[in-house]
């Protein structure tokens, strides 16, 4: 995680550039979401921090909420910003290679009119395709 800090990537959709802040690592490893995973769901968040460059550029269905938690008053002055990704996990089970296909939200915090990621949350597993 810490090797993505001070770069920067662009939503291709939306020409967004969201800069990775120093604190993206610990936020991604320690947040209550991350704590709250069990079993598949935790290997394939700890896998998808592989992939934050090409999750963030193929970022869709991008929206703003309002900041309403006083903690983030001077970080998340703007508000935030909610992103839809996609990630993909091979896999292999009993001499079976298949992919398990993921849906999740990209939190991205807006101070100023710099944008930061925060987490990636909500993911969900979809149908799984052989290789």
């Amino acid at each position: 995680m810490k090797k993505y800090i001070g770069n920067d990537f662009v939503v291709k959709g939306y020409g967004d550039i969201i800069h990775i802040a120093g604190d993206f690592p610990n936020e991604y490893t320690e947040s209550n979401y991350t704590k709250s995973l069990r079993g598949a769901l935790a290997k394939a968040k700890a896998n998808a921090g592989q992939i934050i460059k090409e999750m963030i550029e193929n970022a869709e269905n991008r929206r703003w909420i309002e900041n309403k938690d006083l903690k983030h008053k001077k970080d998340a002055s703007g508000g935030w910003y909610r992103y839809d990704v996609g990630f993909t996990v091979p896999v292999e089970c009993n001499g079976e290679k298949r992919r398990n296909n993921y849906i999740a939200t990209a939190i991205v915090r807006i101070k100023g009119k710099k944008l930061y990621l925060y987490d990636i949350v909500n993911i969900k597993k979809e149908a799984s395709t052989p290789l």
